[in-house]
């Protein structure tokens, strides 16, 4: 008797990175129009990922078979 294996959610892979040592990285929202009113400061740290932790990030690598 086999197991089956999980399916990955492929909505959630194409916006989620797992790395080798299993953090979620993400990428950070509101960066897409109305830049004019952000700072440089602010675009800057959006545009670099970010790091899902806790509760949610269990969820994402379930999600993701991982």
């Amino acid at each position: 008797m086999t197991k089956t294996k999980m399916k990955t959610k492929k909505a959630a892979s194409k916006r989620v990175r797992i790395t080798r040592r299993g953090k979620v990285m993400i990428r950070h929202t509101r960066q897409r129009h109305l830049l004019y009113n952000k700072r440089r400061k602010r675009k800057r740290k959006l545009s670099k990922p970010g790091q899902l932790r806790g509760k949610d990030a269990s969820r994402m690598r379930s999600l993701t078979a991982r």
